[in-house]
């Protein structure tokens, strides 16, 4: 069983990684795109017609993959000052309802980005001809590694693995 676990954990760090460096890829390409229309319009006064609506295409992507990681790595926004004083069981019962929670708008996620790639498949961006629905799909992984994300803390909380262990105030380490 703890090979399953090791391995589920490898994978999903996998997982992580790879976001992560898609959503740092698309940071700096926005970044590059932002740059060519900034020269573009006031160094060579012709501003390109794509670059805004490309820069908020690439703006979805290390948004919401980003923002998954963050979910995974404990390092998005929270509130836990509670928690530093309640007993360990406490703790872990209040980090799983915000787990579930967390797992329900991951849900939700997938479930509206779908219906709203889908009301808008068929629209098209004038200035990059690709369909409307594309705007979406970063909506959709986002929600999935959310998902996924959320239901390995949950797991390894179930199956009483360390998914709890603070590195910084305790020194423990969990899986890897």
């Amino acid at each position: 069983m703890k090979s399953f676990w090791l391995a589920a954990e490898r994978l999903l760090s996998a997982l992580a990684r790879l976001a992560l460096w898609i959503s740092g890829g698309g940071l700096v390409l926005m970044t590059i795109v932002i740059f060519w229309q900034v020269f573009s319009r006031y160094i060579l006064n012709a501003s390109p017609s794509w670059t805004e609506t490309f820069s908020v295409l690439l703006m979805g992507w290390f948004i919401f993959l980003g923002a998954a990681v963050g979910i995974r790595e404990r390092t998005h926004l929270g509130f836990d000052v509670l928690l530093y004083f309640l007993p360990p069981a406490a703790k872990g019962v209040l980090r799983s309802i915000s787990d579930i929670v967390v797992l329900a708008f991951g849900l939700g996620m997938i479930v509206y980005g779908i219906q709203l790639a889908e009301l808008t498949w068929n629209t098209v961006m004038p200035s990059l001809a690709f369909p409307g629905g594309v705007a979406f799909i970063p909506v959709i992984i986002g929600g999935v590694l959310v998902c996924l994300f959320s239901l390995e803390r949950l797991a390894g909380r179930l199956a009483g693995l360390p998914v709890d262990a603070d590195l910084y105030a305790t020194g423990e380490e969990g899986l890897s």
